[in-house]
């Protein structure tokens, strides 16, 4: 398949990568510049994932919005910590946001794990942000049996003897099939990092063991407590957002625009649907912005 032109104007477009001390930590983040004026966009990736995720979907917004993306601690170029918690993680986000010049009229945009980081920042600090768009992201149904099966974290992390082995070995979480071969070598590039003497992946192994505050009761007290306007971006053949799932957030929250489901997109919509999700983020602000 070959690599479409609007890959390369986005990963290849101008950015600014910066940092921001949080709590005596660093967190990493890029910045797109847009118009003078325009409200702004705060892109928060999902667990054990990375700013870089965003890099072809960013810049293709920037001709309404000024745009920027962080590394959550413990992931991506961000610090690692001993402890994490849903207070910290918002905290950071509200750091970037500042750091990056974004103004209060700014929507939180978050992905999966970054959503419910999102959820917890907005409910926090609806002075410093104008909304929340979560993308298959939100609080299950409590009636839903939840799975298990995956994969535990914990530990040293895995070694590889080169990048490219520690590349060729990047899987996405929850697993799925994704026909657009040159999303994932991209974001495999940007995942492994040299450490004692090989390369393994960026982020914190250690982190689901120390980390608070990000069970599914503490967000649906957020959800319950968010006065910012509330937007859904899901896929709809995710197997971690269901319509059992959807039905109850409404029950809990009304959104403030109709939800909207990628058609032939799984939990990694951007990477299955890139261009329909920028679509649908368009379509989605604006509302939200002016709600």
């Amino acid at each position: 398949m070959a690599i479409p032109q609007w890959f390369w104007d986005a990963v290849e477009a101008p950015r600014q990568d910066d940092a921001v001390e949080v709590d005596e930590a660093d967190v990493t983040y890029t910045r797109w510049e847009g118009p003078a004026g325009a409200p702004g966009l705060l892109l928060v990736h999902g667990m054990n994932a990375h700013r870089r995720w965003w890099d072809f979907i960013a810049p293709q917004l920037t001709d309404q919005y000024q745009v920027a993306a962080l590394d959550l601690a413990g992931m991506g170029d961000a610090d690692d910590r001993y402890d994490y918690s849903a207070e910290l993680w918002a905290e950071s986000l509200v750091a970037v946001a500042d750091a990056a010049g974004l103004p209060n009229n700014t929507l939180i945009v978050g992905h999966s794990f970054g959503g419910r980081i999102g959820l917890e920042a907005a409910a926090r600090h609806s002075d410093r942000f104008a909304g929340l768009v979560l993308v298959d992201a939100g609080v299950r149904d409590p009636a839903e049996a939840v799975d298990h099966s995956g994969p535990r974290v914990g530990g040293r992390p895995v070694l590889y003897p080169d990048a490219q082995t520690a590349q060729q070995r990047f899987r996405l979480q929850p697993p799925q099939s994704c026909e657009h071969e040159f999303l994932l070598t991209y974001i495999a590039k940007h995942s492994v990092m040299a450490i004692d003497g090989g390369y393994a992946f960026k982020f914190d192994t250690d982190m689901p063991e120390v980390m608070t505050g990000v069970d599914r009761d503490r967000a649906e007290a957020n959800l319950r407590a968010l006065t910012l306007p509330l937007g859904l971006i899901y896929g709809e053949d995710s197997e971690l957002f269901s319509k059992n799932t959807l039905g109850y957030m409404e029950s809990v929250r009304p959104f403030t625009a109709p939800p909207v489901g990628l058609a032939k997109a799984q939990h990694h919509l951007f990477l299955d649907q890139p261009l329909a999700f920028i679509e649908a983020l368009r379509g989605l602000a604006p509302t939200l912005l002016g709600a």
